[in-house]
């Protein structure tokens, strides 16, 4: 009996200190996580694309968006064409307005120039447009005047045909409009897509100088 009462003494002290410390204690932060702050972007709209719409976003991140604006066409003669071999690029200059860039395709062994018949090269030199034709294998052309008196003396000397019809022209005929065919795969000439050569042919004249760089 005495060890029970004895239980129940100590119990009930550490009760009572229990509940002196509840009184007395100091409050304890509260350590659940801050709510998120609300979002200042709108809730999405109905049927619209992605988490919000395009103007929303626009203008709650000033300065994220840029427009890209389309390349200007051409609108004046062309007075001088540079296609760089290695870049696949073709810049043409006009008479009045900005230079215009197009991504091109070559021969289908395009590395080095061109010295005969078959070779799949595009030549490389200083040319001039010396036709216009409308009723091209592709879709219009502008014929180059390769060979040159160079070349065809090289090609003599050689014992062989140094090739020609070098020409800037658009895709195949077969090629169903806004198609590309991949790759290199002209046999020297020069491609670039149908609604590029209708520009370029709009705005060609005989005569224009045609550099191509390795």
């Amino acid at each position: 009996m005495r060890k029970l009462a004895r239980l129940f003494s100590v119990l009930s002290i550490v009760a009572v200190l229990w509940g002196i410390w509840l009184i007395v204690a100091p409050e304890l932060p509260d350590r659940r996580p801050a709510p998120r702050p609300e979002s200042t972007l709108p809730d999405p709209a109905p049927g619209s694309r992605g988490p919000f719409p395009l103007e929303d976003l626009r203008r709650a991140l000033p300065g994220i968006f840029r427009p890209q604006e389309a390349p200007a066409a051409l609108t004046s003669p062309i007075r001088r064409i540079l296609i760089e071999k290695g870049a696949r690029r073709m810049t043409v200059w006009q008479q009045d307005g900005p230079p215009r860039t197009y991504t091109v395709q070559l021969g289908f062994s395009p590395e080095g120039t061109k010295t005969r018949q078959g070779d799949g090269r595009t030549p490389e030199g200083v040319f001039r447009i010396d036709r216009l034709n409308p009723q091209s294998r592709f879709r219009l052309s502008l014929g180059l005047d390769y060979p040159q008196a160079s070349h065809r003396q090289a090609a003599r000397a050689g014992g062989y045909d140094p090739g020609g019809d070098i020409m800037i022209h658009g895709q195949p005929n077969q090629i169903p409009q806004g198609y590309r065919v991949k790759g290199d795969w002209t046999e020297g000439c020069i491609a670039v897509t149908n609604d590029e050569i209708e520009e370029i042919y709009a705005m060609a004249r005989i005569g224009t100088e045609v550099e191509i760089r390795p």
